[in-house]
This record gives structure tokens, sequence and C-alpha cells, in this order.
């Protein structure tokens, strides 16, 4: 078995790559963190240490800067990297197309190159569920077309898988797992940390609680006309805690499959619509949710849902948690800001 113990982890201030760092050293991991904070927040490094009593090392900077990068290879020496440092908002992707193309393909051609330069042989790459478009099939295998993305940010997806696979294809040592997330949720369960979106939310579930908690005058349905069983977007939702857990089997798979590019699926299996998740918001908290149905926005797709055979028998993860208890998670990480004063 390959010897694996520092781990980078690009975007480890963010929300599924702090959450990734919490599981990385309860698995006996020594992670070492690269995030620019352009879209996270310094006091998630306390929230860390609260929970693991470990101060990981951190490092800001850009990381396509690769000059910076090779010294930060130089003095930690990584075994592997796992990769979330990228602009991840559908919407936004759409209003500023020019901004993820710089920041999530040019980024990780530069981390590419150093990985090279190093002969650092083992990636986790933070993926998603976009890079299927709207599927004509459901739920959707990792064997489904890769269609046209209505979105910028899934069109960067595709295009850093391909130069992830080409990369592995030209040099042989080199190995990667591509994580096709579908919808993270929820927070830890210590209310530590969780999703903290600068400005106006982007994603369904943190600004339904900003909404409960009266930060938000009120919840948009974007769409309520589309073909699903209620007329909202149906979507898979998994829990923030599994999915990170998912990135510590990937590497414990990357210590025995040498020279492969493996793409696995990563949600719950089934889809719930946005409409759903606010009823079970509403039953798994005693709380309502004030709501108004608005038109499609731009980019969205109409439902998706994942297979997860894949990941439950290559890489031995299943999901622990589920729909309700990732969104009282979410609450009581919204409850734990309310308290101190923070409104994001």
């Amino acid at each position: 078995m390959v010897r694996m113990k520092k781990i980078l982890v690009t975007g480890g201030a963010g929300y599924i790559g702090s959450h990734t760092i919490v599981d990385l050293i309860a698995s006996g991991y020594e992670p070492v963190i690269l995030d620019n904070f352009s879209n996270s927040d310094r006091r998630v490094l306390d929230g860390l240490f609260r929970i693991t009593g470990k101060q990981v090392p951190v490092y800001d900077f850009d990381c396509a800067d690769k000059e910076k990068l090779s010294k930060l290879f130089l003095v930690e020496n990584p075994d592997g990297v796992i990769h979330f440092a990228a602009d991840k908002a559908v919407g936004e992707s759409v209003s500023f197309p020019l901004k993820y193309y710089r920041n999530n393909i040019v980024s990780l051609v530069s981390l590419l190159e150093v990985l090279k330069d190093f002969s650092v042989p083992n990636l986790v790459f933070s993926s998603s569920c976009t890079v299927y478009g709207q599927p004509d099939n459901l739920p959707v295998t990792e064997e489904s077309p890769v269609k046209e993305s209505p979105s910028p940010y899934g069109y960067t997806m595709q295009v850093s898988e391909r130069i992830i696979r080409d990369t592995v294809y030209a040099h042989p040592a080199f190995s990667a797992v591509l994580l096709r997330y579908f919808n993270p949720i929820g927070a830890h369960r210590s209310g530590i940390i969780g999703e903290l979106p600068f400005g106006v939310p982007n994603n369904l579930v943190p600004f339904l609680v900003q909404t409960v908690a009266g930060i938000r005058d009120h919840l948009t349905v974007y769409g309520n006309d589309y073909s699903t069983p209620d007329g909202s977007c149906i979507r898979d939702y998994i829990h923030v805690v599994d999915l990170a857990r998912a990135h510590v089997q990937s590497l414990e798979w990357l210590k025995e499959n040498n020279g492969q590019c493996e793409v696995f699926n990563l949600g719950q299996g089934r889809g719930h619509s946005v409409l759903e998740v606010i009823k079970s918001f509403e039953d798994a908290t005693g709380k309502t949710v004030s709501y108004r149905v608005g038109a499609r926005r731009p980019g969205d797709v109409e439902q998706i849902w994942a297979d997860v055979t894949k990941a439950e028998e290559v890489l031995k993860w299943k999901t622990q948690l589920g729909l309700g208890d990732a969104l009282r998670d979410a609450w009581n990480w919204q409850q734990q800001l309310v308290a101190a004063g923070i409104k994001s």
C-alpha cells in the first residue's frame, strides 16, 4: 500500500473543505490548508481547532499562483491534494462567465503543473453533477452522457475533468478521483462550522435558513411550472458530513490504484423538489418558511438525482444521514450564527 499522510486541501477553509479537514484529522491524515479567503471566512479556522484540537497549517494565496504554490510544495511536501478551490454558483456563472473560466480552469492547470513538477501522484477533484446538463434518463450514472452544460460553471467542470483525464493519460504514474457532487447541505452537528455564503446566498438551504432567521424577507422558489410532480426543480441533496467522508475514502482508494482516473457520483440517491425541501424543513424544525414563487432562473436544470451504486461498491462509501438530518443541522448552524451576531 502506498504511504499517504500529508494532504494539501485547496479551498480548505470553505464549506465542504472545512468539513473534509475534520474528517481527514479524524482519519489520521495531516491536512494543510491553501485558501485565499475570497469565498470563505477566517473564523472557520478557529472552528476547526475547537472541533479537532489541531492547529492546521494555513497558506493564504491564490491557487493559480504557480510560484507560491511551488514554494508551498517545497516546504510541506504533500503526498496528495484534494482540490476544492473554485467558484461554484450556477447563477453567478451565467452573469460572470469570464470570472469562472479564469478561476476554475487556470488554477487547476497551475496545480497540475506543480503536481507534475514535484512528482505528487494523487489528486481528488471536486467536480459536480452539473457536468451532466439536463439528463435524458434518471437517475444518472457515471456512464450517463455529458451533455452541453446550461451554465458556464458546469462547463468549467466538464473542461476540468477532461484536463485531469488527459494528464493521467500522459503521465501514467499520476492518479485521480473525480467526485461529482450533487447538492451538499447541512453543517457539522456541533454547529461550529457550516455554510457561510458572502452576501445573498445562491443556494437553496442557506437562503432558506436565513429567511427563517429573519435575515431575508422571503425565499423565492424559481419556477413552479417544470415537468415535475409539484412543478418545482428536483435535486439530490447530500449531507456535507457524508460528502466530506467520501474524500477520505477516495484517498484510501488511491493508495491501491495507481495510474487510474475514476469518476464517482456522490448523492443521497434520490431527488427532492424545492417545495419538498421546504416542507421537510418545517417538519424537522417546527418553523414556518415564508416563500414566494418566481420565474425560472437561467441555467437551472429541471431535475437530476444520482445513482450512487459505483461509489458504494468501489469506494465503500454510503450516506448515513438523511434530508431531515441535514436541514436540522443547517438550522442549528444558522441559530449559532444569529447568537454570535453574524448575518453574513
